[in-house]
């Protein structure tokens, strides 16, 4: 039996309606992109699931993004994407990999044990403002802690009118605290490190048993992989969900806008050094060391600021400098083939 999906359902938005002329609007079929494979992505719309092989002639795809299809289930076009996730790849591979896209608001998991991380909570917010969606984090398994209320604390430090909520991802009832940005037409991702109860939390909002789940090693807290691929849920209340495997490497790149939204405190006081190019060390007049002196900023934000900085102008400057190779190797070849067909029509 085949399974229909209203447009709502899945998440369409005037946004992607916008998008669309009349001839599309009759002519073509919206799709979202619910899961990705290696051979072919899994989509779906208004007609049932979909398959849509990987070719050369698509353009990279995500999960979460909207593509028109023609009557016979083949791809159209990539509609504008209302939020773009992307890091640097893995390892020491000059490229850029999309993670999801078309997410309205963003549950940042992290367990209140040895993998809670201010710094990496951060990071997750510097990529998550660069791609222009909200965040709320989310502190799981309270039961591993004495005081979760001050783990709460220094994570509202961060911001003031940051989103933190603590949840017991194994009380249903406990979860129920973000089901305001589980709403029909809203789309929501879980991102966090292996083993800080991700799928426990997806499974409590999904009402069901989804997801794999598996302890953390008792030794270190270390998480284990339960989750392998991203995939689209819906949600009992109309929304839709995207779990994510744990990420044990988050490389910025090209997220400078993000970072300064993230440290919005830091960019403001930046603003106010006596040089342009002050390097926020010893310089005369710089406002971030008087304010570090003053203790209204603290020396480990300061830090992580300053390294996901270099970070992301690192990985921004090589993966520029590789798009910039590709260009210039594709210019070589088309004028080889030019140069080719010149050749045999004047034989």
């Amino acid at each position: 039996m085949t399974t229909i999906y209203s447009l709502s359902q899945l998440g369409w938005s005037p946004f992607f309606q916008q998008q669309l002329s009349l001839e599309e609007c009759t002519q073509y079929l919206p799709a979202r992109v619910i899961a990705q494979h290696r051979s072919h992505l899994e989509l779906y719309s208004e007609q049932g699931q979909r398959r849509l092989p990987h070719t050369s002639k698509i353009p990279a795809l995500t999960v979460g993004d909207w593509v028109l299809l023609h009557e016979d289930g083949t791809f159209y076009r990539l509609l504008e994407r209302l939020s773009r996730f992307s890091r640097k790849a893995s390892g020491s591979k000059v490229s850029e990999q999309l993670i999801a896209s078309n997410i309205d608001t963003v549950f940042i998991t992290t367990s209140l044990n040895q993998d809670f991380s201010l710094n990496r909570i951060e990071r997750y917010l510097a990529l998550i403002k660069e791609a222009g969606a909200d965040a709320v984090v989310v502190l799981t398994k309270p039961d591993l802690c004495d005081d979760p209320g001050s783990y709460l604390q220094q994570v509202q430090a961060l911001d003031p009118l940051l989103m933190v909520e603590v949840v017991n991802g194994l009380d249903v009832s406990s979860a129920k605290v973000l089901l305001p940005w589980c709403r029909s037409g809203n789309s929501v991702a879980v991102l966090g490190s292996s083993g800080v109860g991700k799928s426990t939390l997806v499974n409590a909002l999904l009402g069901e048993s989804t997801q794999q789940t598996a302890a953390a090693r008792s030794a270190d807290d270390k998480g284990r992989h339960t989750t392998t691929s991203r995939t689209l849920h819906l949600m009992p209340g109309g929304g839709v969900l995207l779990d994510t495997p744990g990420m044990r490497e988050l490389q910025l790149t090209d997220c400078e806008a993000g970072l300064e939204e993230a440290f919005a405190d830091i960019s403001a006081l930046i603003e106010q050094c006596r040089y342009s190019d002050c390097q926020h060390n010893s310089e005369p007049g710089c406002a971030v060391q008087s304010a570090l002196k003053a203790s209204q900023i603290d020396q480990r934000r300061l830090s992580n600021y300053l390294k996901l900085m270099r970070e992301q102008a690192h990985n921004s400057a090589s993966l520029a400098e590789k798009r910039e190779k590709d260009r210039a190797l594709g210019r070589f070849y088309r004028s080889v083939q030019n140069e080719s067909r010149k050749r045999k029509k004047g034989s």
